[in-house]
This record gives structure tokens, C-alpha cells and sequence, in this order.
């Protein structure tokens, strides 16, 4: 990572209804993460770095993002929403495939706020966490993963992710309480 490159916190679908095929084995993984989230959120409120939530839209597009929080909290597991939701400064994208660049704004955002380093945190690792740090590496993006920060839905293919993304993508993998902005 260049340290001349500043830095935002991208927070992957955590605004999430849990109403899905995969919902239970991700919301066991999720309790393991929110503590991780939170910190890193925390962190970067703290350092007055921008947090940028991009989430899936749940095939509503005339969202926008109180509807999209207000449907979440409405949800199966608010008590994983609600812990982590926006505040008042946060950014927000809305996304309606696995990559968080796939056909939204972020990328001009990020180039309009003079980003170029990018913490990702959320779910899925194996999945949109995945397909995102992909997407801002061949965007030449410095990436870092906050792997006590990101829940999965197949735990055998959370570690071969986190793992791709390092080796392949040179992704910087730090825990939550490591993260220096």
C-alpha cells in the first residue's frame, strides 16, 4: 500500500435482510465478524476517513438508501444491522451484482474524493468481497481486507478466498484493531 494514497472504508452488503437460500449458515458467520466491523468502522470515523456503504439494492430500483435500511431493519436479523448502520456522514452505492465497480458509480466517487487505497470489509469473502477486491485491483486500486471484518457462507472457500486475494490481487490482509489510516 502507498502511504501518499488516501483511504476509504468500503462496507460490502452489512445493510442485509438475511431472506435468502444461504441466510443462516452467512448469519453465524456475520455474528463472528460484527465485532470486527464495528472496530473498523470505529477506526475510521475516528481518523475522518470516508466509509462508503455499497449494497445489494434486493431487486428494488427505486431504492434509495433509507429504504434499503429501513427494509433491512424490517428483516429476519436486525440485531446485525442495526450495530452497523450509516451514519450521518457515510457514503452510500447502491449494487445489484457481486462487485462493488460492476456497472455503479464507485469508482468515479472514489476518483472524485481522491481515494486510491480501499479497506473492504462485509460479506460475502468467498463471493462479493471476493469479486470486489478483484475489480479495484485491475482498477488499480491499493486493496486491503479487514479478515476479522468480512463473514462467509462456505467456510471451505473463506480462507482460499482471503488467500487468493492476497497472492493474486496483493491485497493486504490486517486484522480490525490493526488498521492505521
Amino acid at each position: 500500500m502507498s502511504t501518499a494514497r488516501q483511504s476509504a472504508l468500503v462496507v460490502i452488503d452489512m445493510i442485509n435482510t438475511y431472506d435468502h437460500p444461504d441466510a443462516e449458515l452467512l448469519v453465524r458467520s456475520v455474528r463472528e465478524a460484527l465485532p470486527g466491523v464495528r472496530r473498523a468502522l470505529a477506526s475510521a470515523r475516528e481518523a475522518g476517513v470516508d466509509v462508503v456503504y455499497v449494497n445489494d439494492n434486493f431487486g428494488r430500483w427505486r431504492s434509495h438508501h433509507d429504504e434499503l435500511v429501513a427494509t433491512a431493519l424490517g428483516g429476519a436479523h436486525p440485531d446485525l444491522v442495526e450495530p452497523v448502520l450509516p451514519d450521518a456522514d457515510s457514503l452510500f452505492v447502491v449494487k445489484a451484482r457481486h462487485s462493488i465497480f460492476y456497472q455503479t458509480p464507485l469508482e468515479y466517487l472514489l476518483q472524485q474524493t481522491g481515494v486510491g487505497h480501499v479497506v473492504l470489509c462485509g460479506q460475502v469473502t468467498e463471493q462479493c468481497v471476493l469479486y470486489s477486491a478483484l475489480d479495484a485491483h485491475i482498477r488499480h486500486f491499493d486493496v486491503t481486507v479487514v479478515r476479522d471484518a468480512v463473514a462467509h457462507i462456505q467456510h471451505d472457500l473463506a480462507r482460499p478466498a482471503l488467500r487468493m486475494m492476497e497472492r493474486n490481487m496483493g491485497a493486504r490482509l490486517v486484522r480490525a484493531a490493526d488498521l492505521v489510516w
